[in-house]
């Protein structure tokens, strides 16, 4: 039987990458008993927790106005005597659970939502339209699954609160604001998050995100694995006239349209073709009236790199662009276009030996199969901020896992009609799935008593 044991054994750290010696360095994985008792919790907690998730599917908020979310966030952890702090970067919570000695763990979620207009057809699908910050009316939909991790992460509160006995060090619940805009976690940190709030600096940073794969499955991979990212408006200026005479102004409508052509030409002819770089104009705005020659115009960019040199070459060249173009539109040098940085956040980087030691965890306590546990995947451009939360703490260990949220039925439609899967993220038709939200908040509770201390 010993031998058996021993096989088996060698064959997950075979799979996991690590050696015996390796697997020593770490603590061995929750047990069989503590994985029931969670999944047990759980189950009961259930039927709320899809609840919780569908009332705030319902009503959904942007960027900083997560006023609601927010507070149904912090009753709900104050309900179980955390340390609650809010307001923390606007709309940012913090509940703390202080447990004695031990490594303090960090569990994120981000509450906003996105501005598309659901198209699901659920019967508690949203159709909540607001204003933005700057006064433009959007639809809004959780069509990324933040309120997902909303529930997640109540679903953690509750639990690892019910095995307080079984586990020692602090937990660190955050509720981020503003992930969609990638500002939310910088916020939290610039408003004093460590200092003014006295949160304490954590050894472990987790986060789940939705995923559109099958429920049940999971994408837990270290390394790099997520592209930095700015968000940064380019105001062009010009001389507003009547449209019937051109020559008497200068038109910033005509400089934006040549630089969003020049643009292409910063990835296709500047930047290296061996490095990743995406610049994408998302939106032109400029003047209301057919016959006028508008004062300014407005290009909102996002761009995406791996590597910072790629960052400044791409913010250098768009400069030199903008700059160019106007300078040969007659533009003096006081009205030159004027860049205005937004959100930004850095490549999201997984610590290799903390998703190493999830990964045991998933394989045993947790019993997610070989098939439905993804080791190894390609880096994306899309982007995160969760990690901007401990950028100025370099020792802080971060693991980032994809939780599958697709139905598995509409997953496999998808697969035979030849897709890679049924939606993406930020899709008007973007869905969780039911059943996902108990699994998600079991995934989560078992990655945070992981890592927190054993009793």
């Amino acid at each position: 039987m010993k031998s058996i044991v021993k096989a088996c054994t060698s064959a997950v750290l075979l799979a996991l990458g690590m050696s015996q010696a390796q697997a020593a360095e770490v603590p061995a994985p929750l047990d069989a008993a503590r994985a029931a008792a969670v999944q047990q919790i759980i189950e009961k907690a259930a039927p709320s927790l899809l609840a919780a998730y569908k009332d705030l599917h319902r009503n959904p908020e942007l960027a900083f106005m997560e006023v609601r979310t927010a507070n149904i966030l912090a009753t709900h952890l104050k309900s179980l005597g955390f340390e609650v702090k809010t307001g923390i970067g606007k709309t940012g919570v913090v509940g703390i659970l202080r447990n004695g000695p031990g490594p303090v763990v960090m569990y994120r979620a981000d509450m906003d939502a996105n501005a598309v207009e659901e198209a699901t057809g659920i019967d508690y699908a949203s159709k909540v339209r607001v204003k933005r910050l700057d006064g433009i009316e959007v639809p809004v939909g959780h069509m990324c699954g933040h309120d997902a991790h909303v529930v997640w992460l109540m679903g953690v509160a509750s639990a690892v609160t019910a095995l307080k006995s079984s586990w020692s060090g602090t937990l660190v619940l955050v509720g981020q604001p503003a992930e969609e805009t990638i500002q939310g976690a910088a916020a939290m940190v610039d408003d004093g998050l460590y200092t003014r709030h006295g949160v304490p600096v954590p050894d472990f940073l987790l986060a789940l995100h939705t995923a559109p794969i099958p429920t049940g499955t999971l994408a837990s991979v270290g390394g790099l694995r997520q592209a930095g990212t700015d968000q940064l408006d380019v105001t062009f200026r010009g001389v507003g006239v009547h449209g019937s005479t051109p020559q008497l102004g200068k038109d910033p409508v005509v400089m934006a349209a040549s630089a969003i052509m020049q643009y292409q030409t910063i990835i296709s002819r500047i930047v290296d073709p061996l490095e990743t770089a995406v610049l994408t104009v998302g939106s032109v705005q400029a003047g209301a009236d057919n016959n006028v020659i508008p004062e300014s115009a407005l290009l909102k960019l996002n761009l995406r790199f791996f590597s910072p040199a790629v960052r400044e070459q791409m913010l250098g060249s768009i400069k030199a662009i903008n700059d160019g173009i106007a300078l040969s539109n007659g533009m003096p040098a006081d009205k030159m276009p004027v860049i205005t940085m937004k959100g930004g956040s850095g490549p999201l980087i997984n610590d290799q030996e903390t998703i190493d030691r999830l990964n045991r965890m998933f394989m045993t306590a947790a019993r997610i199969g070989e098939n439905a546990l993804i080791k190894a995947l390609p880096k994306v451009t899309g982007s995160e901020d969760a990690h901007m939360l401990v950028r100025d703490y370099k020792t802080t260990k971060i693991g980032y896992v994809l939780v599958g949220t697709a139905e598995p039925e509409l997953f496999a439609a998808a697969q035979k009609r030849g897709l890679a899967v049924p939606f993406f993220n930020h899709n008007p038709a973007y869905r969780v799935d039911e059943a996902a939200i108990a699994f998600g908040a079991k995934i989560g509770t078992l990655a945070t008593l992981e890592m927190l201390g054993r009793r």
